[in-house]
Order: structure tokens, then C-alpha cells, then sequence
């Protein structure tokens, strides 16, 4: 499904900042060598995540779901002096592919990968995290949020990507699918959640964007 028709999403990239060398070769190199290049977060919400991170000013970013690298360089363009991201992605052959443009973009020392699956990795990290970017696996989504809730400080913020997941959320033919229904889960579990503000973003493929507010026994 395309997000925007193509000349609207022209548009809209032509009226925002650009995208780094390094993310512009990052992009190719993705879509030229690596399977599934879509989920490549891009320049859109690229830009809109390195937008974020600089208003946040973050000290801890935690990402679920490294794939190449792109996002966790464009989080890192607002990080704090001595600022630090923790990124996971179960998938080890694109380990050195994502660390390769660490190292281009300068922020290798400030990135930490972690390869594994993300719900055995999350409880080993202390936090807290002031920025979190959530874009794995989908059927997952509430149980990495309750996970990370607790590591994160009153006002920190949370970005769950494809949270309209490609018009599903509203599809009830496609309402067998796990991946759709893991969404649903999620988009319905943060609009009940007594501890959190939030909006959803119709941002390329949909990005819930949740404040905590305070502590809270769901």
C-alpha cells in the first residue's frame, strides 16, 4: 500500500529538511542489498524521528528494531553530550551492516547493539530511557510496551511505528492476521491507559506518539 500518492509525498519531502550523505547512501544501499528495504524507516519519518530527539534532548534512547541503521542515526542527531541508544533486532547478519554506518555517521561509541530477541534482551536494561522508537515485531507491541513503561521517567516519550499498518487497523477482512491484530491490541490498550497522553499520527505508515504521565497499575 503507498502511504501518500506519489506526487503529495514529493511534496512533502521536497518542503522538509534533507536527509544526511550518510542516510542517502545508507537508503540505497538498503534497497540495492537487503531484503524487505520497506521497512526502512526513510526520509519522512526519518526526519521526523530526528526532529523528535532534538526537542527531547535525550540522555537514553532505547529502539527496538535496528534493521540497517537509519533510524538509530537520525535519534541520535538530538542526543545529549553524553547521550547513549540501545537498539535491538533479532536478525545478526545485519550487525555489521547497520554498525558500518554507525561508524560513517560518528555515533558508533554512542550505540550499543544488542542481537537477540527483544523480550529477553528489555528486562536485562536498566534505563531510563527518555526516548523510546518501537518498530519490531508487531504482535508484541503491548507486551514490549508494559516491559518498558517502568523504565521510562514521568514526561519521557514513546514512538510505536506502523500503528495503522498499511490501512489493516480498519480492515476486517485481514483481522485474522496476528501482525494486525498485535496493532489493534496496542492502538486500544494505549487509548485506555490510565498513565500515558498520546496521538496517532497518520506519518507514513501511522506513529503513535505516548507521554508518560505517571505511574500506573493497568
Amino acid at each position: 500500500m503507498d502511504f501518500l500518492p506519489d506526487r503529495i509525498e514529493a511534496y512533502v519531502l521536497e518542503h522538509s529538511s534533507q536527509e544526511s550523505e550518510v542516510l542517502k547512501q545508507l537508503n540505497r544501499e538498503t534497497h540495492a542489498r537487503v531484503l524487505q528495504p520497506r521497512m526502512l524507516s526513510g526520509h519522512l519519518l526519518g526526519r521526523f524521528l530526528a526532529f523528535m530527539s532534538r526537542m527531547i534532548k535525550p540522555k537514553r534512547v532505547l529502539e527496538l528494531g535496528t534493521y540497517t541503521g537509519y533510524s538509530a542515526i537520525c535519534l541520535a542527531e538530538g542526543l545529549s553530550p553524553e547521550g547513549k541508544i540501545d537498539t535491538i533486532d533479532h536478525n545478526p547478519e545485519l550487525e555489521d551492516f547497520a554498525a558500518k554506518y554507525f561508524e560513517q555517521a560518528g555515533i558508533r561509541d554512542k550505540v550499543n547493539q544488542h542481537v537477540g530477541e527483544a523480550l529477553e534482551i528489555i528486562p536485562r536494561l536498566e534505563g531510563p530511557y527518555d526516548l523510546v522508537f518501537m518498530d519490531a515485531d508487531k504482535t508484541n507491541y503491548q507486551r514490549y510496551f508494559d516491559m518498558i513503561y517502568p523504565k521510562m521517567p514521568n514526561g519521557a516519550v514513546l514512538l510505536a511505528d506502523n500503528v495503522l499498518w498499511s490501512g489493516k487497523v480498519i480492515d476486517e477482512t485481514h483481522q485474522d492476521d496476528e501482525e494486525t491484530l498485535g496493532i489493534i491490541r496496542f492502538n486500544e490498550y494505549i487509548k485506555g491507559h490510565p498513565g500515558v497522553r498520546h496521538v496517532l499520527l497518520p506519518v507514513r505508515d501511522g506513529v503513535m506518539l505516548v507521554e508518560k504521565t505517571g505511574d500506573a497499575t493497568v
